[in-house]
């Protein structure tokens, strides 16, 4: 028993002098663990920093080949917790895992959505109320339709006051038709070939694309796109959101150009003349930017205001090309920013592009949720002095019109009461009129407001469970406070769409739509078709003005009677003439009723749809302003580029590989673990 009693505490003994000794031999693996940390974190990171920006080839080819590295450097402080977790821990606690680490995994994909079906209510078989009040509701439909009435002496009246109104804007400044020469001279004829670059500031979304032109009106198109941060919006300088924008672009070389980029970068080492560039390694950007700017050149823009969310007042006033084109030589990218790029246009060009007809295209119009078109003109015929260089071979330019604008002075535009009432409470009354009576964006609201209007008179039993038939959904019609119908521009133009579409005897579709969008529950069917008629009316007189701009292009470009061209080939693109019914039918059936074109006329008119303009139409440009550059000029250019990519690679072989604040630093963490290495020692 003694004997044992005294081996007990010759155990205890033995174990306090074993966690004595385990102490500061655990604290000097800590130190050490600390150390090498912060010396490789400053040195490797530092060093590699320089490496990066001296040698970027031999930089770029040690990432493919370590991707680890760079993964675990990351990752430097998840893998430090779990290294000193791990060697400090007991033995005894060595089973217990930690979680496995996956440097730069990528998160999970979130799981789908879960479709949810709706089952509409069974149609009731309640008795149909008395049909004095359905023909009442149908009478009251009936005026606010007849409010939208677009006869063919409007549409002729309309005709000649766009005519005049676009020569007068040829002819000087400051007109609702602004008219704004573009400095596009020639427009392509579908055997182009080459790839080129274009880029889309439209938004919130910024787009970078590549184009192929296979010179057989086909294309071949890539493209990837960002979302802008909403602090870029609203940035102090212009550096930061331009900045941003040229990163996309290189990341984009990268990802989809990886062969042509890397060739680009061994040239530029290898060669330390501009006699060792060509000009086929430099790619053409055309940039489509689509905020108001005052164009000087095909590459050249004066930014006047901001849209859209964006308040950057640096940029305000500056050439918005050079902008980009700092930034990206900035990242020694190789590429040239060749044309600054509007919308219509690059409709244009995209559907003159991929027609397959002998003739020309003579207009790119834009139907939308706004609208606007851009037309070929004879350069005699624009009075108004064009200042910069252009092309004056050709005697033709391309002309912005600008025509949402048309007739602010309401002359002879259409004006009802609804009319008024969407001007006054728009973020601009008294601007953009013929815009708010065409586009997707105030079709909505214009259907809206009358449909309120109707739904608050006490003469009206719409939506009032005053009407019914044999097919009704319940025996109760209500609008929910939510409804759309209540609240300013609460109703979608999607709808508009849906009611074209519907010609079912029970309207079913329709009824179904405005209770799952607009919350009116159990409409009945004489409810749609008051609705119906009403947003047809709408859509109709849009489609009618619509062909006032196209017809009247068509009479100024005197193609009409030129027995040459067989077909007068126009583009469109945008919502309304891609989704809503019949609205190409209805222009059509507008475009017989003009004087000057006739049925033989609007036959010889062929409208066209043609996409992606910002895309491809802004290609397009950038190879039409290629065909323009000088050699000098371009000589010019990259001469400037090695000089400074020459004068940047010196400043960086000046500086030590490792900075002096790394040094110090290192030393200083150094000393401090000699010095507990000692008084451990000591201890």
């Amino acid at each position: 028993m003694g004997a044992q009693h005294g081996h007990g505490h010759g155990r205890e003994r033995q174990g306090a002098e074993t966690r004595k000794r385990v102490w500061p031999g655990l604290f000097l693996r800590g130190v050490a663990i600390i150390v090498v940390l912060v010396l490789s974190q400053l040195v490797l990171g530092d060093g590699d920093a320089k490496l990066q920006l001296q040698f970027p080839q031999r930089y770029q080819l040690q990432q493919l080949r370590l991707p680890l590295r760079q993964d675990l450097l990351s990752t430097s402080a998840s893998f430090s917790i779990s290294s000193l977790l791990l060697l400090l821990s007991p033995s005894s606690l060595h089973h217990l895992l930690l979680p496995r680490l996956y440097p730069s995994s990528s998160p999970p994909a979130p799981a789908a959505s879960e479709s949810v079906c709706h089952i509409p209510s069974p149609f009731s078989t309640a008795p149909p109320t008395s049909r004095p009040v359905a023909m009442a509701l149908a009478d009251e439909s009936n005026r606010v339709v007849q409010e939208f009435d677009f006869t063919n002496d409007d549409l002729n009246r309309h005709v000649k006051e766009f005519l005049r109104q676009m020569n007068e804007g040829l002819s000087k400044e400051g007109t609702s038709l602004q008219q704004i020469p573009t400095y596009v001279t020639g427009v392509p004829n579908g055997t182009e070939k080459g790839l080129y670059l274009a880029v889309d500031l439209g938004g919130t979304n910024f787009r970078v694309c590549s184009i192929m032109l296979n010179g057989d009106t086909t294309f071949n198109l890539t493209f990837n796109k960002v979302a802008i941060p909403k602090e870029l919006m609203v940035a102090k300088t212009a550096s930061e959101l331009f900045s941003f924008l040229a990163k996309q672009i290189e990341v984009f070389l990268k990802e989809h150009h990886a062969e042509h980029f890397n060739s680009h970068l061994r040239r530029r080492n290898t060669y330390s003349t501009a006699s060792g560039y060509r000009d086929e390694h430099i790619f053409r950007l055309g940039f489509t930017f689509s905020f108001p700017v005052k164009q000087l050149a095909i590459n050249k823009g004066l930014l006047i205001r901001w849209t859209k969310g964006f308040d950057i007042r640096d940029a305000v006033g500056k050439d918005v090309c050079a902008l980009l084109q700092t930034e990206i030589d900035k990242l020694q990218l190789p590429v040239k920013v060749a044309a600054l790029v509007n919308d219509t246009v690059g409709t244009l060009m995209a559907r003159s592009y991929t027609s397959t007809g002998k003739s020309r295209s003579i207009l790119g119009a834009i139907f939308g949720t706004g609208t606007n078109g851009a037309y070929m003109e004879k350069l005699d015929n624009i009075k108004k002095p064009i200042t910069g260089d252009y092309d004056q071979s050709t005697g033709e330019m391309v002309v912005n019109t600008e025509w949402g604008s048309f007739d602010n002075q309401l002359n002879v535009l259409p004006s009802t009461a609804w009319d008024k009432a969407l001007d006054a409470e728009s973020v601009n009354p008294g601007d953009q009129m013929f815009e708010k009576r065409v586009s997707g964006m105030f079709l909505g609201e214009i259907v809206r407001l009358a449909v309120a209007d109707m739904i608050n008179s006490e003469k009206s039993s719409l939506f009032k469970d005053l009407n019914s038939s044999s097919n009704d959904w319940g025996s109760t019609t209500n609008i929910a406070p939510q409804s759309g119908f209540l609240k300013p521009w609460g109703l979608d133009s999607s709808i508009m769409s849906v009611a074209a579409a519907d010609n079912t005897p029970e309207l079913s579709t329709l009824r179904q739509e405005l209770e799952n969008l607009l919350h009116v529950y159990t409409p009945s069917l004489e409810d749609a078709q008051a609705f119906k008629s009403v947003s047809n009316a709408v859509g109709r007189r849009a489609a009618r003005l619509s062909a006032v701009a196209i017809g009247a292009i068509a009479l100024q470009s005197g193609k009409l009677e030129d027995p040459n061209e067989e077909v007068i080939d126009i583009g469109v693109d945008g919502s309304l003439v891609e989704h809503y019914p019949f609205f190409r039918d209805m222009i059509y059936e507008a475009l017989r009723a003009i004087d000057g074109i006739g049925p033989r006329g609007a036959e010889k008119i062929r409208i066209g749809i043609a996409k992606d303009g910002s895309g491809v139409g802004a290609a397009l440009i950038a190879l039409v302003a290629a065909g323009r550059e000088k050699p000098e000029d371009y000589l010019v250019d990259i001469k400037a580029e090695s000089s400074r990519g020459r004068k940047l690679s010196n400043a960086i072989a000046d500086e030590p590989l490792i900075s002096t604040t790394a040094l110090v630093v290192g030393g200083i963490v150094g000393a401090l673990a000699l010095a507990a290495f000692w008084w451990t020692k000591r201890r």
